[in-house]
């Protein structure tokens, strides 16, 4: 085939036409050019369609970028011999939709999992977190998607420090909407779609997933795990507020862009806690969660998590959200009639039990009526009042979304921190 120059001549904002000349007089007849293809370098969040078609005396070949916004990639127009590649940068855009992968020991799943994303995802942020596997290597080595993005961690940071990278880049790219899946292979992709349009829709400004909804799916859940989040489950309705919500330790989550540029991902928990901290962290900004039913799927892999050295750290951080909740909520940014509820409550509590126990028995006699009553009626009154501060609590789970409000924060607001990361396009 004789030899062409590629030249960009864009006929429309949604469209490149990139024309090949013929620099030889009378070449062969185009055929359709087989094996025409965007190459890896061309990084953009979207799919080219490429046609061929002949416009007088030039043979055209239309790469149709659609909405493609945002985009930089390097000469890479590959196609049969003799064609010159060409370097353009488009109009820049925003990813719409973007699925953050943590990754650590998931080589022999993770190639599967991006395979499973769909259409409906603008961009895959892969991190790889120090994995001795090298996933993030293997994801640029296997994976031709323009989508992926895989960002390396020069030492480990657990899968939330991981998540929090890419949630990180993510906003600072302008997602709207935030889902992260882990890749062991344990999460149904196709419930990406309800994810999104929770989301998107103003439903809820953060979204997880909950699989203990149907009890028929529970039985492929090892038991530990099921006892665990069971108990787990009822520590993190007190210590985050949503008290609504089951399985706080679900990775399956989505979140509104806006919303996680509000809060501090620099104070949340890097390791196995970040799910339940991250609950806390939405709580005391009242954003609205919601539960989407989804099935446990286990396959043989290998969990990373030793549940004997993170039960102690896991009641120790309930205790410390619980304390922070309440302090930030009915002391600090608000004060009604249960912080008096609280106070009065506590106070007549302890008060009732010390003096009982003091004038339990004196000399071997026991103590009057009235000394009793005057120990009886303040417990019975203070656990009276705080099981009313409770049942406020729990009505005053967050049921409006945030996310609406928050319109003028973004172009107003930094990144809370940056990705940290040795950031690698594989797209």
């Amino acid at each position: 085939m004789d030899r062409f120059t590629v030249q960009n001549a864009q006929s429309n904002p949604s469209q490149d036409a990139v024309s090949i000349r013929r620099s030889a007089a009378e070449p062969p007849r185009f055929q359709a050019l087989p094996g025409l293809h965007c190459s890896r370098p061309w990084n953009h969040y979207g799919r080219p369609t490429v046609n061929l078609f002949r416009s007088g005396e030039r043979d055209i070949i239309s790469v149709n970028l659609g909405p493609v916004r945002n985009t930089v990639f390097h000469p890479g127009i590959a196609a049969a011999p003799g064609i010159v590649p060409v370097l353009h940068a488009p109009e820049a855009r925003t990813p719409d939709v973007a699925v953050v992968i943590p990754c650590y020991r998931v080589a022999g799943q993770i190639l599967n999992v991006i395979r499973g994303i769909g259409e409906e995802v603008d961009a895959i942020y892969v991190i790889d977190d120090q994995c001795p596997d090298r996933s993030g290597s293997l994801v640029e080595r296997e994976i031709r998607d323009s989508r992926v993005r895989v960002v390396f961690h020069e030492q480990n940071r657990g899968v939330g420090g991981a998540t929090i990278t890419g949630m990180r880049q993510a906003v600072a790219d302008g997602a709207r909407v935030i889902v992260k899946v882990d890749g062991d292979g344990q999460m149904d992709l196709h419930l990406l779609p309800a994810f999104i349009a929770t989301i998107r829709s103003g439903e809820a400004d953060f979204a997880k997933g909950n699989r203990f909804y149907d009890p028929d799916n529970l039985v492929t859940m090892p038991p530990v795990r099921l006892v665990g989040n069971a108990i787990l489950s009822f520590l993190a309705k007190m210590s985050t507020g949503y008290w609504q919500s089951f399985d706080p330790t679900n990775g399956y989550i989505a979140i509104h862009g806006d919303v996680a540029r509000l809060l501090p991902l620099h104070k949340l928990h890097t390791g196995y806690f970040f799910e339940t901290d991250l609950l806390f962290r939405l709580n005391t900004v009242q954003a609205k969660v919601v539960d989407i039913p989804m099935p446990a799927l286990y396959a043989g892999e290998k969990s990373n998590l030793r549940v004997g050295r993170i039960i102690l750290p896991f009641i120790a951080g309930h205790m410390r959200n619980f304390a922070k909740r309440i302090l930030y909520n009915y002391f600090l940014r608000n004060f009604s009639i249960a912080s008096l509820e609280l106070i009065v409550g506590l106070a007549l509590l302890l008060f009732g039990s010390i003096f009982g126990l003091a004038k339990w028995s004196h000399d071997g006699v026991a103590a009057p009526a009235g000394t009793v009553m005057l120990a009886g009626l303040p417990i019975i009154l203070g656990v009276q009042l705080l099981l009313a501060f409770i049942a406020f609590d729990i009505a005053s789970v967050p049921s409006t979304t945030l996310h609406p409000r928050l319109a003028g924060l973004r172009k107003a607001a930094p990144v809370d921190g940056d990705a940290n990361g040795r950031r690698m396009d594989a797209g």
